[in-house]
């Protein structure tokens, strides 16, 4: 991005981060508060989950549409709409007196969202083109990518302990407010002349509802059950519309998406590594939390603490050693090695006894998934971009945030169906509570550990072994 004095520059990417921060937070903040939102507001167990599931809804859904926006209308125009809407709606999340209001204002929050993330991306490498500060720049935006949600769980618990569930949101506002006005001081309008090209507006409303649908069965197939009438039919429906979608790209003269965007094997590759990985972190995360609490018995604050050398670990690696390792033998062979360290961190885990010591059980798998989610998340989100040029750069953010959006989600809700799954079966068999809920959580470590082991295989057997920005941008046509 021209017009950006090279001492802004920095500036800048520590308000993109901070912007970022803020939707990363808000997608684990929440959970802490649940019981205090439920026994506040009336919710019921089965309306309850629609606190989360709104926003990931809206969130998942509009990630490629903001993308794009961005391209065609200006990314920080965008940047600033989305931060607008993200810190209205949190400040009506934070006064919400009611179910329908919260989970409306969780919605907008997580249409906001999307073009945030998607727009922050495309920023960021928009103002970083040379290699080494490109590379150096990604590793912050990593670290706050990777290490957010396990902040959220912490800040979290404190703020519903010590004020009320209310600040959760109202934490936002502040944070809002500066990242606003200190983007209109340090980002130059960068807003495009409307007539270059056009919005493709039957792309737009398809592959908006085919996300939106397919991350509504997703993320309410357990509660509805996977082989039910329901879900089948909104997977269904969700394919219809997106062959609806493809359709639609090659015919028009401006597509939403250019399908040629997917003929570089870096876009293709990338994006199929993050669904992969994105499945086996939301294993490790989610998974691990459920294992230390209610099999070990830990706290949500021991929880919290026992995530803490993990993030340290990713914050090192992320801030100085992986822009080293990218520089210095390219994307493939630290993204691989990254995801090697992951597959091994959950296959201890998976190995982890009922009875498991933190110290022997615990702390090795999480030190390595620290150190591969510190190495592998700059490359992996640096292949993505490295072959496109800037004015499709928001898109192809928009993309490789589906992936993670998209992965993450389905892969959670396979594993954790997979866990119940086994679960009952260990219990029907006669096994007690706390063996057959570990039976389940080992199953869903052993399939994570293998979806990032063929993250690992694939991305050092497809990827091109280049440093990020030694390809030209291919021009998508």
């Amino acid at each position: 991005m021209t017009g950006v004095h090279a001492d802004k520059r920095w500036w800048a990417l520590t308000l993109l981060c901070i912007g970022e921060l803020m939707i990363v937070l808000d997608t684990t903040i929440v959970n802490v508060a649940l019981p205090s939102i439920r026994s506040d507001l009336g919710f019921t167990e089965t309306s309850l989950v629609w606190v989360v599931n709104a926003y990931m809804l809206t969130y998942g859904g509009c990630l490629l549409l903001g993308g794009r926006l961005g391209d065609l209308f200006g990314q920080r125009r965008l940047f600033l709409l989305g931060t607008t809407l993200f810190t209205l709606a949190s400040l009506v999340c934070g006064i919400a007196q009611s179910q329908g209001l919260l989970v409306t204002a969780r919605a907008v929050q997580g249409l906001g969202g999307a073009v945030v993330s998607a727009v922050a991306l495309s920023l960021m490498m928009n103002l970083f083109p040379e290699p080494t500060e490109r590379a150096k720049a990604m590793g912050v935006y990593g670290f706050v990518c990777a290490g957010g949600g396990s902040i959220g769980v912490l800040l979290g618990g404190l703020l519903t302990s010590t004020l009320s569930w209310h600040w959760i949101f109202l934490v936002n506002l502040p944070i809002g407010v500066a990242v606003y006005g200190c983007c209109m001081a340090l980002l130059p309008d960068d807003a495009r002349a409307g007539g270059s090209q056009k919005l493709d507006v039957g792309g737009a409303v398809t592959i908006t509802l085919a996300l939106m649908v397919a991350v509504y069965a997703i993320v309410d197939g357990n509660e509805a059950g996977w082989r039910s009438t329901q879900t089948l039919g909104l997977l269904a429906a969700a394919i219809v519309l997106l062959a609806l979608f493809l359709w639609i790209e090659v015919r028009v003269v401006h597509p939403l998406v250019p399908l040629a965007l997917f003929r570089l094997r870096s876009v293709t590759v990338s994006n199929i590594v993050g669904v992969l990985w994105a499945a086996a972190m939301f294993a490790w995360f989610f998974i691990s939390a459920l294992y230390m609490q209610i099999v070990l018995g830990y706290s949500a604050m021991q929880v919290g603490l026992a995530f803490l050398p993990s993030n340290l670990i990713m914050a090192v690696l992320s801030l100085g050693w992986s822009a080293k390792l990218v520089m210095r033998f390219g994307i493939r062979g630290p993204l691989a090695a990254g995801l090697v360290m992951a597959a091994l961190g959950l296959a201890l885990f998976a190995r982890a006894p009922v009875h498991g010591d933190f110290w022997v059980d615990v702390l090795p798998g999480m030190l390595l998934l620290g150190i591969g989610a510190g190495v592998a998340l700059n490359p992996v989100l640096l292949a993505a971009m490295s072959e496109v040029g800037p004015s499709e750069s928001g898109l192809a953010s928009g993309v490789v945030n589906t992936a993670f959006m998209m992965g993450g989600a389905l892969g959670l809700a396979v594993l954790a169906s997979e866990a119940a799954a086994r679960t009952d079966a260990l219990s029907t068999a006669g096994a007690p509570l706390q063996v057959a809920l570990h039976g389940g959580y080992q199953l869903a470590f052993g399939c994570g550990a293998l979806f990032a082991a063929l993250a690992a295989a694939l991305s050092f057997l497809l990827l091109r072994g280049i440093a990020p920005g030694q390809t030209e941008p291919q021009p998508v046509a």
